[in-house]
């Protein structure tokens, strides 16, 4: 165990930003001054995403975890959540990084929304052809 003095964390996702602060506590998650259950409004799919993390370690039940989230949508800012809790949990406890790497939980998810270019309506699509 390190000491949590220091455990201010970042996760990213998409567009969505995640900054995670530990304290001493019982084990609660709060997102924006929210609980989990309360901010992802009943999308069971975005708690366990958030909470995989959780599936590895044991000692969640010792510590608090206020998470600060803006930008990007809903699915985002759970990755983002997702990425910093695992970075958190590894400042703790060093010694489960093998098994957070084995779990995807540290990797950075690098897909982003691709730019739209010059001449197209988006990114890749393009205005409608015609031959006369």
């Amino acid at each position: 165990m390190s000491d949590i003095s220091c455990t201010n964390v970042v996760g990213r996702r998409k567009n969505a930003v995640a900054r995670t602060k530990v304290s001493c506590g019982n084990g609660r998650i709060v997102i924006n001054d929210k609980s989990i259950d309360e901010y992802f409004n009943g999308l069971e799919r975005l708690k366990k995403t958030v909470l995989k993390s959780f599936q590895i370690w044991d000692g969640a039940k010792k510590y608090d975890f206020h998470i600060n989230v803006n930008g990007g949508g809903v699915s985002g800012q759970a990755g983002a959540a997702k990425h910093s809790l695992a970075r958190a949990i590894l400042k703790l406890n060093s010694s489960l990084k093998v098994d957070l790497k084995k779990n995807g939980v540290l990797t950075r998810d690098p897909r982003m929304v691709e730019r739209k270019k010059p001449g197209r309506p988006k990114a890749r699509k393009r205005f409608q052809f015609s031959k006369r």
